[in-house]
């Protein structure tokens, strides 16, 4: 087939997700833009379109979905093709790197091992066998092979998750409760008394703590801020609303009045039902 057959089959399925790619990274007739870009200037949009799928499952846009996550997939392929062309690794490579892996974390599903064990039994083998897959990196360290590029506050939360695999953590929930209080009290210090660097340091302190409690909790702290953005989204266009409904806009109030109008807003969608 054509290549420019394949670009407009339509059922051509991955191959002709490639092929466009190829087309569209060729020096000589390809796009000006994607052909001038590099893994450091894709990568903030591969990130980007990650957040972009979360956000549609996150309101169970289910017509959405679909399209992120072509756009995600669409990141690998130009990821690939850019390695392609250094002479690193293929789109192939990928796929082949990806199911070995997958293969290889489940035993109890490609091999020989039982699948008669809980799921936290399922959980404690498949991070044995990523320490094997680290060792074998030469990742010696607890911590080796925590993406730098992830959001911070997940980094956090994925940082301490590895260093309690090996005994540094807290007994409950309760000792990291007692810390929060600690570094508050450290950053209120730091407010009164310190430099703008050490506020921001004894804040970070206190984030860090936070993301703990929440692994404690059973909370992926990430996931409980992005609910916690759209909440506040959703009851701040309450209160824009009741505001236009009386001719205001919120420049137009007063703090006093927003308040009032954000606990009658937040009592409104408590009590909607779910």
């Amino acid at each position: 087939m054509a290549e420019t057959d394949l670009i407009h089959d339509e059922t051509a399925g991955i191959e002709r997700l490639l092929q466009i790619m190829r087309a569209l990274r060729d020096p000589e007739t390809g796009c000006p833009w994607d052909v001038a870009q590099d893994f450091s200037t894709i990568a903030p949009y591969t990130i980007e379109e990650a957040y972009e799928v979360a956000d549609a499952i996150e309101r169970e846009a289910w017509d959405e979905l679909k399209g992120e996550l072509g756009d995600l997939l669409f990141q690998s392929v130009f990821h690939a093709q850019m390695a392609a062309e250094a002479g690193h690794f293929t789109f192939q490579d990928v796929v082949t790197t990806m199911s070995n892996k997958m293969v290889s974390r489940h035993p109890h599903v490609f091999g020989d091992e039982s699948r008669d064990k809980s799921a936290e039994q399922q959980t404690r083998d498949w991070e044995a066998i990523k320490a094997a897959e680290r060792a074998e990196k030469a990742q010696q360290g607890t911590l080796d092979g925590v993406a730098v590029g992830l959001p911070a506050l997940l980094r956090a939360y994925k940082l301490q998750k590895r260093a309690a695999r090996v005994g540094f953590d807290w007994p409950d929930a309760s000792h990291v409760i007692d810390k929060i209080q600690e570094e508050a009290a450290e950053l209120v210090e730091a407010r009164e008394t310190l430099t703008q660097d050490a506020v921001e340091e004894e804040f970070g302190d206190l984030m860090f703590v936070m993301a703990n409690l929440g692994r404690h909790l059973g909370v992926e702290p990430e996931a409980a801020l992005r609910r916690a953005n759209a909440k506040f989204i959703r009851r701040f266009e309450g209160v824009e609303a009741r505001l236009a409904a009386m001719g205001k806009r919120p420049e137009d109030s007063t703090l006093e009045e927003m308040d009032a109008l954000w606990d009658a807003e937040k009592e409104a969608q408590r009590a909607k039902p779910a």
